[in-house]
């Protein structure tokens, strides 16, 4: 039991199932490990350890009465930003410290209808504006490979705690690569879904036509299994689309049962030299590079093609996510719920005060932002016409596709730097240079673990599909991880035993 969170969650299942171990023996199991280790990474913001007890013990009692859901008794931790009944919701911010949601998102309800175990809920940057987790009203989250560096963001605690076995799976959300770029920093598979393939009610909205829920793993097939629950159109939120509803795990399975020698035989890889610009760190090139020359030992035919400059959709997207959020964030002003500053004086006073004091600086440079841009004088020149080249963006991954199956890219240009770093704004921003063109077109896309630099820190390689083809990506990284051992390896903090 010493090394059981080290197994991927189909050997959960099957131990489960052959009765090696209990769901509450799982839980905890996973428990003990959060109370012994979580205060070196500060994954967590809220513990809900007795309703994980509960729910583990009676998920045995459901699978001895012959209860088939396979995901049954599986452990899992939330993301901060989905509101969950009668627990504490905060968005990794002051302004909802004091917050308990009184309703569930629909993908919290989804999941926990498949009967998977939640420990709690996971530390992020503040209303998911940040790339390495360090604007957190509840601190910063430290990378279990190496504590000195950041584990990415804005879902940096959910990498975090899939990566020191604290939990096998977790769900993320990503508005501009805020699952891919913390999983590529913590040696993960994340996935990020097309637009609109899962609901956003109860997701605390940052940008409302970027942001999507997805799953985080040490695998494509724990990414899937995860995933599979959180999918589905749902009435209550108006962004959600009809759409086929396929069963990710068995496209796996059929995918690798049909797998020869050359696996990926027929299978178009597209590579963009706009993705191989200047910035990018040489050994990330150099890794990415290694796993692209494996697919093509594999079978595959890497084409060249052409995307949108990232220069460009970098600029669009830091003009229309906080033009979103400027408007998004004015629901929170210390009327009806969250912080509220003391004694105000008046009207005016409260609404000033509470939103500076409850928000941090990124949160107010990003309101800021976007409310300029909003402005009389500026829509046309700033919004107007970053929505344009948002089309046009659009347009080019169409021109794109029509020469390839999926765009392999880095996923970040550097591997994961220190927490001492002092980086401005503009400089963090450019961290995500290359997966925000993803979330302005609703595309799906993951990364996948590719290798390490000589400092033992992972890297990742991105996969970009067309709208609806998740099982393709997941199918595609999942073919590569058979013939590779890259999210196997496992952080310092996972090779600890309690």
């Amino acid at each position: 039991m010493s090394e059981i969170h080290l197994l991927s969650t189909e050997q959960l299942i099957t131990g489960l199932q052959d009765k090696q171990f209990s769901s509450l023996e799982l839980t905890e199991h996973y428990l003990k490990r959060i109370d012994a280790l979580d205060g070196k990474i500060n994954s967590f913001i809220t513990h809900t350890s007795e309703t994980a007890r509960a729910q583990a013990q009676a998920a045995d009692e459901m699978r001895a009465q012959g209860d088939k859901r396979r995901l049954l008794g599986i452990p899992m931790a939330h993301k901060d930003i989905f509101c969950t009944q009668g627990v504490l919701t905060t968005c990794g911010s002051k302004m909802l410290h004091n917050f308990v949601s009184p309703y569930n998102a629909t993908i919290v309800s989804n999941i926990d209808k498949a009967g998977m175990i939640s420990l709690g809920k996971l530390n992020m940057d503040e209303f998911a504006m940040g790339s390495d987790n360090s604007s957190s009203y509840y601190g910063t989250v430290q990378n279990p490979w190496n504590l000195e560096r950041v584990p990415g963001g804005s879902s940096g605690g959910s990498a975090a705690a899939v990566a020191a076995g604290f939990v096998p799976v977790a769900t993320g959300s990503d508005t501009g690569g805020s699952i891919r770029q913390p999983a590529s920093f913590c040696g993960l598979t994340g996935i990020k879904p097309t637009y609109g393939r899962v609901s956003r009610f109860g997701m605390i909205a940052y940008a409302s036509s970027l942001d999507q829920a997805g799953s985080m793993g040490k695998s494509a097939k724990d990414c899937a299994y995860l995933l599979q629950p959180m999918i589905g159109h749902d009435p209550r939120d108006a962004t959600s689309i009809k759409h086929d509803m396929p069963d990710y795990v068995q496209d796996l399975n059929d995918a690798e049962a049909a797998a020869g020698d050359k696996p990926f035989e027929g299978l178009r890889i597209g590579v963009a030299k706009e993705y191989f610009s200047e910035g990018l760190d040489s050994e990330v090139e150099q890794a990415v590079r290694a796993a692209l020359k494996q697919y093509e030992d594999l079978g595959a035919t890497i084409v060249e093609v052409n995307i949108t400059d990232p220069e460009i959709t970098l600029a669009t997207y830091y003009m229309l996510a906080p033009a979103e959020a400027s408007s998004n964030l004015s629901r929170f002003d210390g009327v009806r719920f969250g912080y509220r500053c003391e004694n105000p004086t008046d009207l005016i006073d409260l609404y000033t005060r509470s939103r500076s004091e409850g928000f941090g600086p990124e949160v107010q440079r990003r309101i800021l932002t976007g409310t300029y841009a909003l402005s009389a004088g500026y829509f046309d020149a700033y919004y107007t016409k970053a929505q344009r080249i948002r089309r046009l963006i659009v347009k080019d991954f169409d021109e794109a596709f029509a020469d390839c199956d999926v765009i392999a890219s880095p996923t970040s240009p550097t591997a994961a730097y220190k927490l001492s770093e002092d980086l401005d704004p503009a400089s963090m921003y450019l961290g995500d240079v290359y997966t925000i063109a993803v979330n302005l077109a609703g595309l799906p896309a993951l990364s996948q673990p590719v290798g390490l630099t000589s400092d033992g820190l992972p890297i990742g390689l991105q996969l970009i599909g067309q709208y609806w083809q998740e099982s393709k990506l997941l199918s595609t990284a999942h073919l590569f991880q058979q013939h590779t051992d890259h999210h196997l390896q496992h952080s310092l903090i996972a090779k600890e035993t309690v």
